[in-house]
């Protein structure tokens, strides 16, 4: 119908054409597809409390309660001074909104927390990423710029594209009021009397209405004081004799944040930082581009001094890979246009390759319609489709051109042409899909992001075979004209053709008939060649690496110090750490390319984040992290790993320090490369073991940056109440009610000012707190207002804790962590070689102990092992598929034997590129595992054809192999040449996508040779067995 119909395939050409070019602005771009692992955070504050207490009141009685939800797949619980933090982690496949809501209804039905125990907070983790952060410097003071930040943060949300900002660098604002000990000791005070009375004179309340004939009048009773100035003026004590003090005569009032370790530092100036966070569904480069569209506008009316600086963009990753990418698709296209032009001539080239755009704007309107974006991974999925794709058009094609010679006319070749091959066509198609339906339905983080390759495929590859089997054969049916009789061919053409011709004829045709005489030992030639290769892989002389190394534009150092360091001395050490910078600038800085004849510095930005460190699982004065923004990478000179390696080796001993780890922040789904995880009840075996183990990880050449969360806490007084205490009417509960309102604090009020609440914050004084005898004077007030000294009262001993403690499913663990230089180590070697070699002793000697392997070992064991499975469903869907086509159980064999065969190019390929075997690399050999059963699948085809014809099967096979060689050979080539641009690619942002191009490419190398060998042989030794059988 299409063929004889004069405007059916250009309608549906153009139909295809308009919904992929309408579909293109509504993609989203960004990174990675969204892989975060769907999970439920739990929050709860229990200010005050020991990690200890944490752990026993909130941690234990949380996992109670979440116990019995169905579809937990683990839950973790980190105890931690004042506050708990339990992550449950949702099976794949969970609902998330009902796993949501029960682990909700859950937690708010405990009614036994303790009473100062904070209502819970529940949210869902990994719906938003941070995409850009401004930092915003000036000549104010800290509240000011605080202020300034939330009044930047209000306008730039009226921007549509802007849906989310966190302001960063301060802590909670309060007004704090510190009254000194003497003046608690004069007056017979404490500090819950104190901050009672304010509270209860600070009222803001309705209070009634007054009705009128005339009209109503509501009556509301406002004194509440929201400055210093205003507190200061508040009476708060008063005589009989009618005197009465002020607030302001015995209490220093100050506006100011609760913690001074909260800061950021930019370029060396306190900043406020805006973080621009986004919800999965948005665009990075849009968001990103309406941020900078603001800023443009909001310089020319910022006051003199006042900067915004852009950092952490991430949109300038998006758009380098993106624009990577891009560029080596149109390369590919050209290169692929081209190879066309050889095999065909110009009219046939040029149909055949208008399948490209056809299919790939049909199949991104398919991925619109399925909410995918683009990204790093569908646009290697695409660029894979350059050369896949053209496999059913070139078959096609090359079969409507040979009908042509034969000397019918152009429209009943095209018929005739497509019907012939069209079987082998479909067929060739359902075993591409066999391969790759299973693999779209991976596990693991990085099985989330690489199943977006086979869902491109399919989408891709269904498009293309609606274009070759309808559009293809009406443009060649009414665009060429029959052959006339005496018509030459162009020289070069004959040229080419006279070439290939001889190449098949008296090269390959003579290798095809030695190979099918001598097919036993060829044979077992190809099997000890495949058998060698794998060898090289199992036996560790090509390595394995989860995922290639990805480049950014940051480098950390992350600094944590024992719990209890003051802030003046962590300041002194992020000094010094900033100050080896310079060595960095001094070497990398003069090799960097020139701008407008100015030499680039390779750093950009530094920033110092005060009480952050994502290693340390901590928060206090005592942890920083240094955050250094580079040039990027598409610009950069220089390693990213020399970089941090001389950072590493430039700052120096510091010492009295737990861990300072210099790392590129994680980006991409591979995991830390060292992460073992210890269980036990015993926390001081844990804390044995844990170190026993690092020791043991140490060893290894390439292992840096060791550490643990199982710390030693802050140093301890503990107080116990002395035998008698009770019988002067004071008990447990009064003597550390006052102790915790004077030494932690106790909120009198909070006030709205603004966007903004307030606490009013009401403590002893700072100047009667710092020093370790300050407890000997400190006074308990009993019922009665007397003052009774609290070392009458208390026993004291010295203690330590620790820091934090982490519960998964119920029980205690340590985990440690490590990063690997890649250059001279390798993370799943260690990980092996330890789990044989250290693990069975280490638990031995802790009979209490058990062990795991996380990171990228388990994400690697999870995401392989739903591969391996996918794959063989996949292998068993071929073999279903083609039993049922050639009506043979044996024949299938002949095809698919040679998809293990590819291996034997994909890892002699990576040794060649000096590649490790990854994830990619494993997913480009099962896309590489689709293109060879085509071109079998249609050698069988043609070889039982020819015994049709009346040749025996040794003939056929000879006949067959010559006769599909220019389609073998098209088919591949085509499929390298979209594919060499990305190969040859020097980008740094290309490293990621250089293996799977690798097994593609080096794959069908070697497969292309072997179809057209193996296939015939092997077919030759089957039909021997069924002689044998006869």
């Amino acid at each position: 119908f299409f063929t004889h119909h004069p405007t059916a395939g250009n309608l549906l050409m153009l139909l295809l054409l308009v919904v992929g070019i309408t579909s293109l602005p509504s993609l989203k771009r960004e990174t990675f597809p969204d892989y975060a692992p769907q999970n439920i955070e739990v929050r709860i504050v229990y200010p005050g409390a020991s990690t200890e207490d944490v752990e026993e009141a909130i941690c234990q009685r949380v996992e109670d309660a979440i116990d019995g939800i169905n579809d937990v797949d683990e839950v973790s619980c980190v105890a931690r001074e004042g506050i708990s933090t339990t992550v449950v982690e949702m099976i794949e496949g969970g609902d998330i909104t009902i796993f949501m809501n029960d682990i909700k209804s859950e937690i708010e039905s405990i009614d036994n927390f303790p009473e100062q125990v904070e209502l819970p907070v529940i949210k869902e983790l990994g719906r938003t990423d941070e995409v850009v952060s401004i930092a915003i410097t000036g000549p104010m003071e800290t509240i000011d710029l605080k202020a300034y930040a939330e009044q930047i943060k209000t306008k730039m949300l009226r921007e549509p594209n802007i849906t989310q900002i966190n302001v960063q660098g301060f802590s909670e604002h309060q007004l704090r009021i510190e009254i000194p000990k003497h003046i608690l000791h004069r007056y017979a005070l404490n500090m819950s009397d104190i901050a009672t009375t304010i509270s209860r004179q600070g009222v803001d309340l309705p209070s009634g209405s007054l009705e009128t004939h005339e009209l109503d009048i509501l009556l509301r009773f406002t004194d509440l004081r929201r400055t210093p100035d205003e507190l200061s003026e508040l009476k708060v004590i008063s005589a009989s004799s009618g005197a009465e003090i002020r607030l302001g005569d015995i209490a220093k009032i100050t506006d100011r944040f609760e913690l001074d370790e909260e800061k950021t530092l930019f370029n060396g100036q306190r900043a406020a930082i805006l973080e621009v966070i986004k919800p999965k569904q948005q665009d990075t480069l849009v968001v990103v581009d309406a941020v900078k569209k603001f800023l443009e506008n909001e310089r020319s009316l910022a006051s003199p001094g006042v900067q915004f600086n852009i950092t952490n963009d991430r949109s300038s990753i998006v758009r380098d890979r993106l624009s990577m990418l891009v560029k080596n698709g149109i390369q590919g296209l050209f290169l692929v246009f081209l190879v066309m032009w050889l095999f065909f001539q110009g009219r046939f080239a040029f149909w055949v390759a208008m399948g490209l755009p056809i299919s790939f704007l049909g199949a991104l309107f398919l991925m619109g319609l399925f909410g995918l974006s683009l990204n790093m991974i569908t646009m290697v999925a695409l660029l894979i489709a350059t050369g896949l794709l053209m496999d059913d058009a070139i078959v096609i094609a090359e079969n409507i051109a040979a009908h042509l010679n034969k000397g019918k006319n152009a429209l009943q070749a095209a018929i005739d042409g497509t019907k012939q091959v069209s079987p082998g066509v479909l067929s060739s198609f359902l075993t591409t899909i066999s391969v790759f339906a299973p693999l779209a339905f991976l596990s693991g983080d990085m099985g989330k992001v690489l199943q977006f390759i086979p869902m491109v495929l399919i989408l891709v590859l269904a498009v293309s075979l609606v274009e070759a089997f309808l559009i293809l054969p009406h443009h060649l049916a009414h665009s060429l004209k029959h052959k006339k009789t005496g018509e030459e061919a162009p020289k070069f053409r004959q040229w080419f053709d006279n070439k290939l011709d001889t190449f098949r004829d008296y090269t390959l045709g003579p290798i095809i008939d030695l190979v099918i005489r001598q097919r036993y030992w060829f044979m077992g030639s190809v099997v000890a060649l495949f058998l060698v290769s794998l060898g090289l892989l199992v036996g560790g002389v090509l390595k394995f690496q989860a995922f290639p190394d990805i480049e950014g534009d940051t480098i950390e150092a992350r600094l944590l110090l024992p719990q209890g360091t003051p802030l003046w001395r962590t300041e002194k050490i992020v000094k010094q750490i900033t100050s080896a910078l310079e060595v960095i600038d001094n070497k990398f800085t003069p090799l960097q390319n020139k701008v407008d004849g100015q030499t680039q510095n390779i750093i950009k930005n530094v920033q110092v984040k005060f009480n952050t460190n994502m290693d340390s699982g901590e928060s206090g004065p005592h942890i920083a992290t240094v955050v250094v923004d580079l040039l990027t990478a598409e610009q950069r000179q220089g390693n990213i790993d020399d970089i941090i390696n001389l950072w590493r080796n430039s700052v120096g001993e510091i010492p009295d320090i737990i861990a300072l780890n210099f790392k590129e922040p994680v980006r991409g789904p591979g995991g830390i490369p060292l992460e073992i995880r210890l269980y036990g009840d015993n926390i001081d075996d844990l804390k044995l073991a844990s170190t026993d183990l690092q020791s043991w990880l140490a060893r290894y050449e390439g292992v840096v940056d060791l550490s643990d969360n199982l710390r030693p806490g802050k140093p301890e007084l503990r107080l116990r109440m002395r035998e008698g205490t009770f019988a002067l009417g004071i008990d447990a509960a009064t003597i550390s009610s006052q102790l915790r309102a004077a030494f932690w604090g106790t909120t009198a009020n909070e006030i709205q000012v603004g966007p903004e609440s307030y606490e009013i914050d009401v403590r002893l004084a700072e100047d009667d707190k710092n020093t370790l005898y300050v407890l000997d004077d400190f006074r308990i007030t009993d019922k009665e207002g007397k003052q009774i000294p609290l070392t009458t009262l208390v026993e004291v001993e010295r203690g330590r804790g620790f820091s934090r403690i982490e519960r998964i499913n119920g029980q205690r663990s340590v985990t440690i962590i490590g990063d690997i230089d890649t250059r001279v180590a390798n993370a799943r070697e260690i990980v092996n070689h330890t789990r044989q070699n250290f693990i069975p002793q280490l638990l031995e000697q802790y009979p209490g102990v058990r062990s795991g392997f996380e990171g990228q070992s388990k994400e690697t064991a999870k995401t392989g092992g739903s591969m391996v499975r996918g794959f063989g469903l996949g292998l068993l869907g071929i073999f279903i598929l083609l039993s049922f086509q050639f009506r043979s159980y044996v024949e299938p064999l002949s095809v698919m034997f040679i998809i293990p065969l590819a291996l034997i190019g994909v890892i002699w390929g990576h040794l060649l590129m000096g590649l490790n075997m990854t994830m990619p690399g494993i997913i480009g050999f099962a896309s590489l595992s689709g293109i060879v059963v085509n071109d079998s699948i249609l050698l069988v085809e043609f070889l039982k054809l020819k015994m049709k014809e009346g040749h025996d099967v040794l003939e056929a096979a000879k006949l067959a192999s010559r006769a599909r060689f220019r389609a073998v050979l098209l088919t591949s080539v085509t499929t390298i040449a979209g594919l060499i641009p990305l190969l040859l690619e020097k980008s740094l942002q290309a490293q990621i996508l250089i293996p799977l191009a690798t097994s593609i490419i080096f794959g069908l190398l070697a497969t292309t040779l072997l179809v057209l060998l193996v296939v015939p042989a092997l077919f030759s030794i089957l039909n021997d067995f069924k002689k044998e059988q006869r």
